[in-house]
């Protein structure tokens, strides 16, 4: 059973997913083992209470530096012994700190269909654009932005008539089905 930490900023729509997910045996190979977030007013947290996952909030504010930020997330995960990292809506860029230490162990949910529409409002940037189809990727994170290999991704025709929040809620039902299934095919090999 590979040990993940879940890291995100906001709603923690993704990370309430893979939790369930694992939780009810459709997600296998891994566990969930910790939340980390970066800004105290993060729904996740909430969701963490109620799921009974350990969570943290680790203010950038209360540290000089990136790095010291970082450390302190790295001393936390080792006292877990997390073997991988799964960002769900985790809004800072990661430093080398963090990626060298959990070199390719790294995975994040992107709402776009890289290399289209990377940053940190891919559906947003999609929508503005009026492109005729996104979608959704999962990719290794390396030291670019939305650029690590990528592991999966899946399509999706943008209606016409679809306002903002509709392509939003159809890029997040396309997240909650394909996010713990990947996980499991990642992870399920070492059982």
């Amino acid at each position: 059973m590979v040990k993940i930490a879940v890291f995100a900023s906001g709603n923690g729509g993704n990370f309430q997913r893979i939790v369930e997910a694992q939780k009810s045996g459709e997600g296998k190979g891994y566990e969930v083992k910790v939340l980390i977030v970066d800004k105290e007013s993060a729904y996740a947290i909430e969701r963490a209470k109620s799921l009974g996952i350990p969570y943290y909030f680790i203010n950038p504010k209360e540290y000089n530096t990136k790095m010291e930020f970082e450390e302190k997330i790295i001393d936390i995960l080792k006292k877990s012994e997390i073997e991988y990292i799964v960002l769900a809506g985790y809004m800072r860029i990661i430093s080398p700190i963090l990626l060298e230490e959990y070199f390719n162990k790294i995975i994040n949910i992107h709402p776009a269909y890289l290399p289209e529409f990377p940053g940190k409002d891919g559906i947003g940037d999609a929508y503005k654009a009026r492109a005729s189809k996104t979608g959704v990727t999962i990719h290794y994170v390396d030291s670019g932005v939305d650029t690590g290999e990528i592991i999966y991704q899946e399509r999706l025709k943008i209606d016409p008539q679809w306002g903002l929040e509709d392509l939003k809620n159809k890029i997040h039902e396309i997240e909650h089905r394909i996010y713990p299934m990947i996980l499991t095919k990642l992870f399920k090999k070492g059982e």
